[in-house]
């Protein structure tokens, strides 16, 4: 294997242990809102909304599912949101280098170093 190569297989290596230690990943999206309750007497009724309370915004059988996120755990979700579009990113990248070794013929054999490595 030429060192072209190699240094690819030691690119994907290191851009796959990220992508694994990306371990808050969260897919959906992030919404604060503003709501009212059932209280008829409250004041949310008259405009003043409770709020703001946040959501993660999920999809599940082709539905878009609203998810609370309490107040103690907002900062985690964020940073799991972040860690989802660092990982679309890793992925793009790691399937660069997958086309570059295709295209020298050399992606089966890539894998074949990958196999014997992690047998050792």
């Amino acid at each position: 294997m030429n060192t072209k190569t190699r240094k690819l297989v030691e690119r994907r290596k290191r851009l796959l242990r990220e992508l694994a230690s990306l371990t808050l990943l969260t897919h959906g999206s992030f919404l604060e809102r503003f709501s009212t309750c059932a209280r008829e007497n409250c004041a949310c009724h008259q405009g003043k909304k409770h709020g703001p309370r946040a959501y993660i915004v999920v999809y599940r059988d082709g539905k878009q599912r609203q998810v609370y996120v309490p107040r103690d755990q907002v900062k985690w979700v964020r940073k799991g949101l972040r860690q989802h579009e660092r990982a679309m990113k890793l992925m793009r990248q790691v399937t660069d280098i997958n086309l570059k070794l295709m295209r020298e013929a050399m992606l089966e054999e890539s894998v074949e170093i990958k196999s014997k490595g992690a047998q050792q």
